[in-house]
């Protein structure tokens, strides 16, 4: 990728402007209010997918047990596409909405792949509502690491999040504990 985009770091600019909103003492960038506001909306029409549509409950299906889809009538492979495409979707618009924000090089997906996924282990790994409020909490973790101990160490929080869940709740804060039934 760097071949094709260079190695500097480029800058886009926000929707709304760069102008901060003071909310309560506390400084919000407009653009993370369209993070926000994004991610909501993406929860909510995913929950709304999977829980009142034929085709969200084929995908539910697929993903718990494929043969047993198959099984029933499902077209899995196509399933299998539109997860796909519907998470590449999911995916543009994130970086649509969090490019403004950061600066966009070649490799700014890695980092961003990890917090993501520090997040859903955080919130409960196959939990869509534990994905939402745990990457609320590490982005306050975040925020309260910047700004109490040093913005250098603001990154480095996301890895400690996922040491500290992987020893002390390895479920997650909506995970289910999984069990083995003889």
């Amino acid at each position: 990728a760097q071949l094709v985009f260079d190695k500097q770091l480029h800058r886009f600019p926000a929707f709304s402007g760069d102008t901060p909103i003071q909310i309560m003492g506390a400084t919000i960038l407009p653009q993370s209010l369209w993070v926000l506001a994004g991610a909501i909306a993406v929860f909510a029409g995913l929950w709304a997918f999977f829980t009142k549509t034929l085709t969200g409950r084929a995908v539910l299906a697929t993903s718990n047990n494929r043969l047993a889809a198959q099984l029933v009538g499902i077209n899995t492979n196509w399933v299998m596409t539109l997860s796909f495409a519907l998470s590449a979707a999911i995916g543009a618009l994130a970086g649509v909405l969090v490019t403004p924000i950061t600066n966009t090089s070649y490799d700014v997906g890695i980092a961003l792949a990890l917090k993501g996924f520090a997040a859903a282990m955080l919130g409960g790994m196959g939990s869509p509502i534990g994905a939402l409020v745990g990457g609320i909490l590490l982005g306050l973790i975040e925020a309260l690491t910047a700004g109490y101990i040093s913005s250098v160490y603001k990154d480095a929080a996301a890895f400690v999040v996922i040491l500290i869940v992987l020893f002390a709740m390895p479920q997650g804060i909506f995970g289910r504990k999984s069990t083995d039934r003889v």
